[in-house]
């Protein structure tokens, strides 16, 4: 049965036809009892596409319990994963229940799954085929009834040659494999993740936007870290750019040098600029500030003062902060400079 998925409630966003493969899978999957296994690199969201497993699941409103097996230590996972009686080993001093048992009639996703130590595999398989927890220390098995779901940026089937993953745990866990593309395959989905990441990062009275082209950079960029470094890079140039919009200024060296400067394009792939320098500063000005004034009005002043600072700063560093050499550039006295960084307090950047 395929059932319509509520992606906004659990943020996953985009459109491209590589993320809708997995809307289709997650949504043909969900209802059902098997157990899933996602594949991706780290970052690309596989915890949000476990939960929307579980979210549109008839288990949807039982517990979703977590487990990374990269995170937590090997000598404590056993006993996060099974539990354990009272006096089971040195410090058991109160029984405990493991986060198997705790996912009772619920989902229990695996994070990082091949990190898991091959002794504890042993007994997830056991979990696996007898539906049973055996807590450290008890005589006595415990019956459960999950829903398992997993997820790995490792290839499974080279850590079976190399000895370090069970091959019939493998065959117990990848019974529907679904693959998450990492973000670099789905460029056209990052200018509507950057959007969706800055209007949750733009604090009160922030509206901060991303110009064409800065974004047309930022789709170019591999984003070896996925969606969470488009994140954490969204939040960065929120706190750190100036002026209302983010621009190829503002962006990292790491980004900058990776996309060449010949793809420093409008996403609307317009024409080259022409003209003479006044003509093309009159061109960038509406392109950066998308000037045109839309029914509600603008604001005029902080428009202005906008792009002066914009100007301002450029001078700035292409003379290395030395304002008498950046008052030249600009066709300005050295007083007249200094009194517009103080009035838009421009401060050097610290060393």
């Amino acid at each position: 049965m395929k059932i319509k998925l509520d992606t906004e409630s659990f943020n996953i966003i985009g459109e491209s036809p590589q993320i809708r493969e997995v809307f289709d899978i997650v949504g043909r999957a969900a209802g059902s009892q098997s157990t899933v296994m996602i594949y991706g690199e780290s970052g690309t969201g596989k915890e949000l596409i476990a939960r929307a497993l579980h979210l549109n699941s008839p288990r949807a409103s039982k517990p979703f319990i977590a487990v990374n097996c990269a995170a937590i230590p090997h000598d404590l996972l056993e006993s996060e994963l099974f539990g354990y009686e009272k006096g089971a080993f040195t410090g058991a001093v109160n029984a405990r229940i493991g986060r198997i048992e705790l996912a009772n009639q619920g989902t229990i996703f695996f994070d990082e799954i091949g990190d898991m130590p091959p002794p504890l595999q042993v007994k997830l398989l056991r979990v696996l085929a007898e539906r049973e927890v055996d807590r450290i220390g008890s005589t006595k098995s415990t019956p459960v009834d999950i829903r398992v779901v997993t997820a790995t940026h490792r290839n499974l089937e080279v850590a079976i040659e190399e000895g370090r993953f069970r091959e019939d745990l493998y065959y117990r866990l990848n019974i529907i494999p679904l693959e998450l593309p990492p973000l670099r395959d789905r460029k056209t989905d990052i200018p509507l993740l950057a959007g969706y990441f800055l209007n949750q990062f733009n604090g009160a009275g922030s509206t901060k936007t991303i110009s064409d082209e800065a974004m047309n950079i930022l789709v170019n960029y591999s984003w070896p870290g996925n969606i969470r470094e488009l994140a954490n890079f969204v939040e960065r140039m929120v706190v750190l750019s100036i002026g209302s919009t983010i621009t190829p200024r503002d962006l990292p060296d790491k980004v900058l040098g990776e996309v060449p400067k010949e793809k420093w394009t409008s996403l609307k792939n317009d024409s080259e600029p022409t003209g003479n320098p006044a003509q093309l500063l009159q061109q960038s000005l509406k392109q950066s500030f998308h000037v045109g004034i839309p029914d509600e009005g603008i604001n005029l002043k902080k428009l202005v003062e906008d792009f002066e600072k914009e100007l301002l700063i450029e001078a700035l560093e292409k003379t290395g902060w030395v304002k008498n050499k950046a008052a030249t550039l600009l066709s300005l006295n050295r007083t007249t400079l200094v009194e517009k960084l103080k009035k838009l307090k421009i401060t050097n950047p610290p060393v």
